[in-house]
């Protein structure tokens, strides 16, 4: 036992003041509570997560790194908006995983069936709530559960590199579009039905369908 434990309970340590900035910044982008556009000072932020300014820019620049934010010395770090080009890079990528993998599940097994019908009810369930990012989280992980099963360990990490990516974008439309919600949700049983009924190329054009509607829906093409 630690010394230190004879004469307290050990508790286990808060995180880092950088990491507590990095989590509170970044899922307030996620999730859209801090939009495109939006303009962050050091100052509101250490005051919001209850830090000194030195944690603040630490957070920052690991942000800059990942492409959520674009620092202004002396003037704070500007939330960068969801470009065009990203969107059609994601959707791009997405495909390419997402229809060879849905194809590799097939024949599903029986864990993968079971944990999809479990990731739609919570899906379900978030959209009666009304929780947009717990339903982007949700939609997300459906899909990421087929790409884990397809076995191939560097697409699955590709498609982990993605994740920001999507949840934002799922938000972002989800919020514009608020009948999405259900369309996706139904759009997720379809491919379930394909990969229950053993249909690779059925659960693939399932698949191909429901991911290029987010670059439709971003072009207002959606009907």
């Amino acid at each position: 036992m630690h010394p230190s434990c004879i004469y307290a309970v050990c508790m286990p340590s808060a995180p880092p003041a950088a990491d507590r900035v990095y989590t509170h910044v970044k899922q307030a982008v996620l999730d859209r509570r801090y939009q495109g556009g939006t303009l962050l000072t050091e100052g509101e932020l250490a005051e919001a997560v209850g830090v000194s300014r030195t944690p603040v820019r630490e957070a920052l620049l690991k942000l800059e790194m990942e492409g959520l934010l674009k620092l202004y010395p002396k003037k704070g770090a500007l939330v960068l908006a969801v470009s065009a080009q990203e969107i059609a890079d994601v959707v791009e990528t997405r495909l390419l995983v997402e229809e060879f993998a849905v194809r590799k599940a097939v024949p599903a097994p029986a864990p993968l069936l079971q944990r999809l019908e479990e990731l739609l009810d919570e899906q379900r369930r978030h959209a009666e709530d009304g929780d947009l990012a717990a339903v982007a989280v949700t939609d997300r992980s459906f899909h990421a559960e087929i790409v884990r099963h397809a076995g191939n360990e560097i697409l699955s990490r590709l498609y982990d590199q993605m994740r920001d990516r999507q949840l934002r974008m799922g938000v972002a439309v989800m919020e514009a579009h608020p009948d999405r919600v259900a369309k996706n949700i139904a759009e997720h049983a379809e491919i379930l039905d394909a990969l229950r009924a053993g249909d690779a190329e059925g659960a693939a054009r399932c698949v191909h369908r429901h991911v290029s509607r987010v670059k439709v829906l971003v072009r207002g093409e959606d009907r």
